[in-house]
C-alpha cells in the first residue's frame, strides 16, 4: 500500500469512539492517520483488504473500470464516512483522493479481534454495513431514473444533505467525476447545470463552478420525485 502522509503529524487517536463506532468496553486499537495528496490512490481493486478507513477531511472516490475503459464511479465517501469494509478477502473497487485527503485507517484484523468479544462493536459494523447497502441501493434507483435531469437534481439534493449545506454547497468532485457516477456523459452534466440555473433552480459561486447555491429546493424536489 502507497501511503502519502503530510510532515505534520497529529497525535494519533486509540479508541473506535474516535472513528465512531460505540463499545462495551472502549478498548485501545491502532488507529493511524494518513493524508493522501489529490488523485493518489488508497487502494486498488483486488488487492487484500487489510485497512478500514474513515475519511477525516477532504472526499473519496470508489470506482471499477469497466472492459470498454469507461469507469463508473460507486460511491463518494465524505467526512465521517467509513469505507473498505468488505465481505471477503480483497477489496472490490479501487479508492482514490479527489482532493487532499486525510483518513483514519485501523486494520481489518484488529477491528475483527475487538468484535469478536464486544458485541456493541459487532453492532457498530452491522450499522455501518447497512448504512452503505442502503447506499448502493439509492444509487442502484438514481442509476435506473428515466430522465437525466431527474439523477442530477437528486444528486445535488444529496450532496446538499451530505455536506450540511444549507442551501450552499462546495463540491469536492468535478463534473466528470458526477457524470461518472450518475452514468452520463460530462456534457450532459454540464448541460443540464445550466438547463438548471437557467431555470432558477440553482446558481454558482465563483470561477470553478463547484459552489452552488441552491435557490429553489422544491423545483429540485419535484425533478427528484417525478415518475
Amino acid at each position: 500500500m502507497s501511503v502519502h502522509t503530510t510532515t505534520d503529524h497529529t497525535p494519533r487517536p486509540n479508541s473506535l469512539y474516535d472513528i465512531g463506532m460505540t463499545s462495551d468496553t472502549n478498548p485501545i486499537v491502532s488507529l493511524v492517520e494518513f493524508t493522501y495528496k489529490k488523485s493518489v490512490e488508497i487502494f486498488g481493486e483486488n488487492v487484500p483488504a487489510e485497512y478500514v478507513y474513515q475519511v477525516k477531511k477532504g472526499a473519496v472516490r470508489t470506482y471499477k473500470l469497466l472492459s470498454d475503459g469507461r469507469r463508473q464511479i460507486a460511491a463518494f465517501h465524505l467526512p465521517g464516512d467509513i469505507f473498505g469494509l468488505e465481505n471477503g478477502a480483497t477489496y472490490r473497487s479501487t479508492a482514490e483522493a479527489i482532493i487532499e485527503t486525510t483518513v483514519l485507517l485501523i486494520k481489518r484484523q484488529s477491528l475483527e479481534t475487538v468484535a469478536e468479544s464486544d458485541a456493541v462493536v459487532i453492532r457498530s459494523l452491522l450499522t455501518a454495513t447497512t448504512k452503505s447497502l442502503q447506499h448502493v441501493e439509492n444509487h442502484l434507483l438514481l442509476l435506473g431514473r428515466k430522465d437525466a435531469v431527474e439523477k442530477v437534481a437528486a444528486f445535488l439534493l444529496e450532496m446538499d444533505e451530505r455536506l450540511s449545506g444549507a442551501g450552499s454547497v462546495t463540491l469536492p468532485m468535478s463534473r466528470r467525476d458526477i457524470a461518472d457516477y450518475l452514468g452520463l456523459s460530462l456534457e450532459t452534466v454540464s448541460r443540464l447545470l445550466s438547463q438548471l440555473r437557467r431555470a432558477g433552480a440553482l446558481d454558482f459561486v465563483g470561477t470553478t463552478h463547484r459552489e452552488l447555491k441552491l435557490l429553489d429546493r422544491k423545483q429540485l424536489l419535484a425533478f427528484n420525485l417525478r415518475d
